[in-house]
């Protein structure tokens, strides 16, 4: 969405955009479905959460804010598209089991689950307090797990098939000032593959998505210097848009992936062969 002059930027695509931005898939892609949505009031899950809908799912967002979610279901709504939303900690095993409780009792159960919640802040990783390292690996790791093994006991003992797919990050090159979230996503990765084999016979697929420099209002916690330099951090000399991490969403979780179980695709403009990203300022040590 374009920036209104003296307005704060807005970091990404808005509702009104996501309501109608272009897609390839066919309307009823995902007609009949049920899709679990970590992070959904985020800016890459929203925009899972909206392309999804308009594909035909259900959809249920999921997230620790009741009021950004019941907002971002809201505005769903108003499109006419089937949306509930429900506040849970992913960090506490036994709320996210509550949370799949109620979901068997109002969908009856999920087909695919997208872990998109998580959270980091910069700081260069010499001065991130235990605290900080902590919560940041408590949510995007441990939290990330309890919903894997959440759904996949759910589809065990219905004998259903499932698929899940876990937002993560470029891990193959140079992300510095949040260490924090490098180390508990690249954890996520290694799981993920893990139990892309364990999990095959139960018919559940496990794969990730690592996205590049893309737009959202995440942003605005990194200094400008930094932001500045994302859309040089690629090949392709561009930041990205939650729509395509959206659509990567679709094809990866769905049935068009059938055969895909245990990959890490990289939405990133190249930068996993060349690049670097800081979400500090750039040392002059490194400045050349």
């Amino acid at each position: 969405m374009a920036d209104t002059p003296g307005a704060e930027r807005s970091f990404g695509l808005d509702d009104a955009d996501l309501a109608v931005h272009p897609t390839i898939y066919a309307p009823d892609a995902f007609a009949g479905q049920t899709v679990l949505v970590t992070g959904g009031a985020g800016g890459i899950g929203r925009a899972v959460a909206w392309l999804l809908g308009r594909l035909g799912a259900r959809v249920v967002m999921a997230g620790r804010d009741p009021e950004k979610l019941e907002g971002a279901a809201a505005a769903m709504r108003a499109r006419g598209l089937a949306v509930r939303a429900h506040a849970v900690d992913i960090r506490e095993p036994d709320a996210v089991q509550a949370l799949f409780d109620g979901i068997a009792a109002e969908e009856g159960h999920i087909d695919m689950l997208v872990n998109s919640a998580g959270g980091q802040f910069p700081k260069e990783a010499i001065d991130i307090p235990a605290k900080g390292w902590n919560a940041v690996v408590n949510t995007n790791l441990n939290g990330t797990w309890h919903a894997m093994q959440a759904a996949a006991r759910a589809w065990r003992d219905a004998e259903r098939p499932g698929s899940i797919v876990n937002i993560v990050v470029v891990t193959t090159h140079g992300l510095y000032g949040v260490a924090h979230t490098v180390a508990a996503r690249s954890g996520v990765v290694g799981l993920s593959r893990t139990l892309a084999v364990e999990w095959a016979p139960l018919g559940i697929r496990v794969n990730c998505i690592a996205p590049g420099a893309i737009e959202t209002p995440g942003w605005r916690v990194y200094s400008p210097e930094a932001v500045a330099t994302y859309a040089t951090s690629n090949p392709m000399m561009r930041n990205g848009t939650v729509w395509e991490i959206a659509e990567a969403v679709a094809y990866l979780g769905g049935p068009s992936a059938a055969y895909v179980t245990g990959e890490v695709l990289n939405v990133a403009g190249g930068a996993q062969l060349w690049g670097e990203t800081w979400t500090v300022p750039k040392p002059g040590y490194f400045k050349l």
